[in-house]
């Protein structure tokens, strides 16, 4: 892997290289055949997006890139200040926590372990945003609720121009991951993946289609984060009205339209947290506080000395592979001169 000409084609072989116009005249001059190895293939780097690029169109692949979710939001919160600064009116200044010298309030939720309930209310609030703030209605026949409905009810004839409220993405979300018995990493990873699908396909989340882009998006990343992931009939038992088989072919056109590309790194993942948490704060929406209590000090105290000794660890085996042999056995020390 990463060498410039691979071993393993054949001489007769051809690689898989996007067609151009001219494709076989300019495949036939680019191409450098020799006599032991195979065709000229051109070299992982070259094959990449620049980083500009990718950090400019890929968020869910790169921490450096903005989250599309926070961008949408801006402009409601900033309509949200602005109002607020006209009619001089600050809401949820008497109602929020403060710690003080005798009294510190945390709460629970951390990037490793995220309180569910309030992560699934910011997920669905970046849902609403992506809603309200959308560019235009570009969608796919496969997520299209009049197309394939999740249930036997009528649809409505404005089910396309009704933007739902944050309250029912919230109520539809949060079924799904009660009775599935999903974490709320799996929420996060969830959000990963529909702003992937976004950017990838150019897609929109529309009022027609919102259901099905997050019941897919939830599909993929349960089966991806949850060891014991559930399967695609125990989600027809979720929404009895729909098939197993649009089951199968949503999460295939889903995984399809992302490229196959799942991966998550911790980068991308602590980027869509902290987002998330930001989004909470724009928005009134604070997760629980609870006074710091001697026990739960004293857990956190334990965690981070055993945190201490393990980059302490860490650390020694660095400098066993870096020092000489009489550092190993003895760590030297100079000698005082008093005078």
């Amino acid at each position: 892997m990463g060498n410039t000409v691979s071993c393993c084609m054949s001489p007769g072989g051809s690689p898989k290289l996007p067609r151009q116009s001219d494709s076989v005249e300019d495949y036939q001059a680019n191409t450098d055949l020799s006599e032991d190895t195979g065709p000229y293939l051109q070299h992982i780097s070259d094959r990449e997006v620049p980083d500009d690029l990718a950090h400019e169109s890929n968020p869910s692949d790169h921490a450096r890139a903005s989250t599309i979710f926070l961008s949408k939001s801006q402009t409601d919160v900033r309509d949200k200040r602005k109002s607020n600064h006209i009619n001089h009116f600050s809401p949820g200044l008497l109602s929020k926590k403060y710690s003080s010298c005798s009294t510190i309030f945390i709460d629970d939720s951390t990037v490793s372990q995220p309180n569910l309930k309030s992560t699934i209310k910011c997920v669905t609030l970046a849902i609403y945003y992506h809603i309200k703030n959308r560019d235009s209605n570009r969608s796919l026949d496969i997520f299209d609720e009049k197309i394939h409905p999740l249930s036997r009810d009528h649809v409505p004839e404005d089910y396309s121009r009704t933007d739902p409220e944050h309250k029912l993405i919230y109520r539809f979300v949060r079924t799904l991951f009660s009775a599935a018995q999903l974490t709320a990493e799996c929420a996060i990873v969830t959000l990963v993946y529909l702003e992937r699908l976004l950017t990838y396909a150019e897609l929109d989340i529309c009022p027609c289609n919102w259901k099905r882009m997050v019941l897919g998006a939830i599909l993929l990343a349960s089966k991806v984060w949850d060891d014991q992931a559930v399967w695609n009939v125990d989600y027809c038992q979720i929404l009895k009205d729909i098939t197993v088989e649009d089951m199968n072919e949503m999460e295939r056109h889903f995984l399809e339209l992302l490229q196959f590309n799942i991966n998550v790194p911790a980068s991308v993942y602590a980027k869509y947290y902290f987002d998330l948490r930001s989004l909470a704060d724009d928005n009134n929406l604070s997760f629980p506080l609870e006074p710091l209590s001697n026990e739960r000090a004293q857990k956190l105290e334990a965690i981070s000395r055993l945190c201490e000794d393990k980059y302490k660890d860490l650390g020694k085996a660095a400098m066993r592979r870096s020092l000489s042999v009489d550092n190993l056995l003895t760590s030297r020390r100079s000698h005082a001169v008093l005078s």
